[in-house]
């Protein structure tokens, strides 16, 4: 199937566009997104599993294990790439967008504009690739599904709230088709507005609270707590097995000459602001569900006065979409996170860059923790969940609306539900396979052919 990308034709009017889309109904009718082709003969979901560790450091690989087994959500959440295989099978209409391609519910959150702002959006790019848009939609219901049944909450509810959030994206998009591109670059979904208009003075205070949160969460603040003092420096804190010094294989030496490489990807003006602190220490860090057992450090640098900027290089792999939507054109994977998340996120952090460390290995960098916060699910029930999914299906609305061709989707979409009824069909369908993928893992480690450690017995 050709590929229609905004990127090759973004001079298409959107009434040319609309009609495109209704044209494509044909060959992909609505309904078709229903279903799931099964499996090909001798499919193994841990050979897939097995396949996306390698080149991670082998003694993380059991820790990733452990937090995936925690339940059928952390699973789905540590298996991207089982998805993006399951998902190549499904059908879709050929428009393709900067996907996330690791579209679940807790990589959304609150994240601060370099105006300090707060804004809620995607917040996890390290899959980002053109592909086709519907693969971040299903994996988004999917996911709402599964954490919905996580909790407690009966399929038929379950099931509604998948279906709220991808009518919530279908109408957020058609909104974002009418806009001009310039005013669409400029549109952000500004947290202060969800706490205005919170349906509740309950949730008013729970969103009033979140954002006093993400106020202090930024390096002035985190940096007494991760810090200490030995002869006279500053040093990071040593918290083994997930946050610790590495004095093996050169280790420091390496990570200062990757910030060094690093600070090449910034503009000139940043890099005036960076060349205000001097490199001070550096710890190894162990992240996320999916990235365990990836490189990520933390670096502490100080300013003459003692005043800190914290960063996190992460390792960036080839994206979990590749093997099925083709190739990033960009030969750095950390310029390829880097420029995805600039042109799907409404702002990006200032100090966001990438590079290629001595030993060959990209990553991306950003500041460790600046003013973000996700969404707490202590006290889930079915309406807060809903409104949870309005929200991110808005926000997957406009990431695909700025990178891809929103009319073109809208016209495919329609204005039935009949789109939302499929996908929250493929959700409820796609959760039971997550449950038996689980499953298979949970025997795999009884039966010892695969190690797993629980943090808490670490």
């Amino acid at each position: 199937m050709k590929k229609l990308n905004q990127f090759d034709n973004p001079l298409l009017t959107r009434a040319s566009s609309i009609e495109i889309g209704k044209s494509l109904r044909k060959a992909h009718p609505l309904e078709s997104h229903a279903s799931m082709k099964h499996r090909p003969k001798g499919f193994s979901s841990i050979l897939i599993l097995e396949k996306s560790n390698e080149d991670r450091l082998a003694g993380l690989i059991p820790i990733r294990y452990g937090r995936m087994l925690a339940s059928p959500f952390a699973y789905l959440r540590g298996s991207a790439a089982l998805m993006a295989d399951d998902l190549s099978r499904t059908p879709n209409s050929g428009i393709y967008v900067q996907a996330c391609g690791d579209c679940h519910l807790l990589n959304f959150g609150a994240f601060a504009t370099p105006e300090r702002k707060l804004v809620f959006d995607i917040n996890d790019f390290d899959e980002t690739l053109p592909a086709p848009w519907e693969w971040d939609v299903k994996r988004l219901a999917a996911s709402f599904v599964v954490s919905a049944q996580e909790y407690g909450i009966d399929n038929e509810i379950a099931k509604r709230v998948a279906k709220v959030c991808v009518r919530s994206y279908r109408e957020n998009l058609r909104k974002y088709s009418k806009m001009s591109p310039l005013k669409l670059w400029y549109e952000q979904l500004d947290l202060s507005t969800f706490a205005k208009n919170a349906p509740t003075k309950k949730t008013r205070l729970y969103r009033e609270q979140l954002i006093k949160r993400a106020e202090t969460r930024v390096a002035e603040y985190l940096f007494p707590k991760i810090t200490t003092e030995v002869d006279g420096k500053k040093r990071l804190i040593d918290q083994p097995p997930l946050m610790f010094h590495h004095d093996k294989d050169n280790f420091e030496e390496l990570a200062k000459q990757t910030i060094q490489d690093y600070r090449k990807s910034l503009p000139d003006e940043r890099r005036i602001l960076m060349d205000r602190y001097q490199f001070e220490d550096v710890v190894l860090k162990v992240v996320g569900i999916g990235s365990v057992g990836t490189r990520c450090f933390v670096v502490l640098l100080m300013n003459p006065d003692g005043e800190p900027l914290l960063l996190q290089a992460k390792e960036a792999r080839s994206s979990v979409l590749e093997p099925y939507a083709g190739k990033s054109q960009y030969e750095k994977h950390g310029q390829r996170v880097v420029v995805g998340q600039r042109i799907t996120q409404s702002s990006s952090d200032i100090f966001l860059g990438w590079a290629r460390g001595p030993e060959g290995k990209d990553l991306y960098v950003r500041q460790l923790r600046d003013m973000k916060v996700s969404f707490s699910f202590d006290e889930i029930n079915p309406i807060r969940l809903e409104n949870y999914a309005k929200y991110c299906g808005q926000a997957l609305a406009r990431s695909h609306a700025k990178s891809g061709n929103a009319a073109m989707i809208s016209g495919y979409l329609g204005k039935s539900d009949a789109f939302d009824e499929a996908v929250s069909c493929f959700a409820m369908e796609y959760a039971k396979q997550n449950k038996r993928d689980y499953d298979a893992l949970l025997d795999a480690v009884r039966d010892g052919e695969i190690k797993a450690i629980s943090e808490n017995n670490l």
